[in-house]
Order: structure tokens, then C-alpha cells, then sequence
């Protein structure tokens, strides 16, 4: 099942194929993407698969009148994965997610043409259906803004004037979830971008890969005005780098927290 071009699902290609409170599965075009801050290619598409997928099989195990918000979000990646990524164009990348546990619990499997790349999980919390829901549209209707990645999230490189790297959310209602707030996926691929880009810009090469991502959700993230993705160096090796990286909302209250280990 695709979905519509002015939801942040249509706008990414994400098409589910099977869903249910035992097992789902997606699929999302991953190849070709490129980190705007660094040129490099990125796996950064991996994880609004792995948001779409795990945070689905959490909310088909609601109850009546619940509602499902992500908390945490956990991604690992083989070292392999942009190769294999690169090396079949023309292939989505497939997510599979089981629950793990009785609810709230999602763990997902991504692979593409029959190799796994990546494991994750995503932990939801389930509360009362929020009065502003919103209905999202059912028809094939929107365009696409252009196949590259910048253009579809809506970022444009920020000045930070030291170690930081940045990039600017800027406002696009497509990219919001129901409630109104930036897509989890969306600002999940945003603090993969900033934390890669950081160990990066620190090593010579530019030759460390993503291996983890670790995403925690502590409030609704609102693009616009202000609104931007941040990463610091914590470490940066000869064959490991750490960033922390956060998203901080129009307000200029931080609304997630991410940690990103990658390797040479």
C-alpha cells in the first residue's frame, strides 16, 4: 500500500505490504541519497523505514481509544550496508518488524535483495487519542519536490561559527506527523545526517561509516523558524567516531537526543 505524495510517508516512497499485531512489513527506495552536508552517501533513509515499520506494529497493538507516540528508536547498521545499498540501485530496502513483548515493543529486520543490513527496535507508549488528530488524506494526491534528499526533508545547511555541525528544519506541513509535529522518521534521518556529518568533518578521510544510531523522543519537534539539527564531536578516533546530536524545535527547546557511533 503506497501512500499519499503530501504525507511524509508518500514523500519518502514508504509502501507497506503487511500489517497486523504479530508481523509487518515495508519497503522504502534507499540508493542514490546523499548527505547534504557532507556529499557522501547516507543511510540516513534507513531510519524513517525502521520508524514507519517498528512504530506500526507497536500501534496495532493498541487498545480502543489509544494512541501510539515513539520514545526511543535503536538502529544497527553492518559495515557493508551503503555498498550493497549502491550496488542495487533499482531495489527498495525491505523492513520487516515482530513485536518483542506483550506491547509497546517493536523489533524490526531491514535487508535489501535477500541481505540483512541492519537490525533496530522502537519503543512506543501508548495515551488517550489526542483531541487534534488529524485525518490524513486517503488519494494519490501531492507531488514530489525533487528526488534529492535535502528537497524532500526540507533542510538547508546552518551556520554554527565552531565544532557543531547544523542543518535547518525548515517548515513543510507534509512533513508532519497527525498531531502536527516533524515525522519521528523524518527528524530521525536529520540527527543521522548532523552526527555522521560531524565525525566526518573531524577525520581526514571522511571514511567513518554509521554503525549505530540511538534516538530518544522527549517532546514534539516543530519545524520553522529557528528549528535545526545539531551534532558534536565526542570523540573522534583513528578508527571509531561518537557524536551526540539533538533536535531543537522552533521554540528552541530540545525535542530529541541522539548518539552516533560510526567506523572506519
Amino acid at each position: 500500500m503506497p501512500y499519499p505524495l503530501n504525507t511524509p510517508r508518500g514523500r519518502f516512497g514508504l509502501d507497506t505490504s503487511e500489517e497486523g499485531p504479530d508481523r509487518c512489513a515495508a519497503t522504502i527506495p534507499a540508493a542514490g541519497m546523499v548527505n547534504p552536508l557532507t556529499g557522501a552517501p547516507t543511510i540516513a533513509p534507513l531510519a524513517m523505514l525502521v520508524d514507519h515499520v517498528g512504530g506500526l506494529i507497536n500501534h496495532h497493538r493498541r487498545g480502543p481509544d489509544e494512541w501510539t507516540v515513539s520514545s526511543e528508536l535503536s538502529l544497527e547498521v553492518a559495515a557493508e550496508a551503503a555498498d550493497l545499498l549502491a550496488s542495487h540501485p533499482d531495489e527498495p530496502v525491505v523492513g520487516t518488524s515482530r513485536p518483542l513483548g506483550r506491547k509497546g515493543l517493536g523489533l524490526c529486520a531491514l535487508s535489501i535483495a535477500g541481505d540483512v543490513i541492519a537490525t533496530a527496535t522502537v519503543r512506543s507508549f501508548y495515551i488517550t487519542v489526542p483531541d487534534r488528530l488529524a485525518t490524513w488524506p486517503d488519494t494519490p494526491s501531492g507531488t514530489l519536490p525533487g528526488p534529492e534528499l535535502a528537497t524532500l526533508m526540507a533542510v538547508q545547511v546552518g551556520e554554527s561559527g565552531g565544532v557543531a555541525t547544523v542543518l535547518m528544519q525548515l517548515d513543510d506541513p507534509v512533513l508532519n506527523n497527525s498531531v502536527g509535529t516533524v515525522h519521528g522518521g523524518v527528524s530521525s534521518m536529520g540527527l543521522e545526517l548532523v552526527g555522521s556529518a560531524t565525525v566526518n568533518k573531524e577525520s581526514a578521510d571522511a571514511g567513518f561509516r554509521t554503525a549505530s544510531l540511538r534516538v530518544n523522543f522527549l517532546r514534539p519537534f516543530h519545524g520553522g523558524a529557528d528549528a535545526h539539527y545539531l551534532a558534536r564531536p565526542l570523540h573522534v578516533g583513528r578508527s571509531s567516531g561518537v557524536a551526540e546530536a539533538q533536535a531543537v524545535g522552533h521554540d528552541g527547546r530540545v525535542a530529541l537526543v541522539a548518539r552516533l557511533t560510526a567506523y572506519r
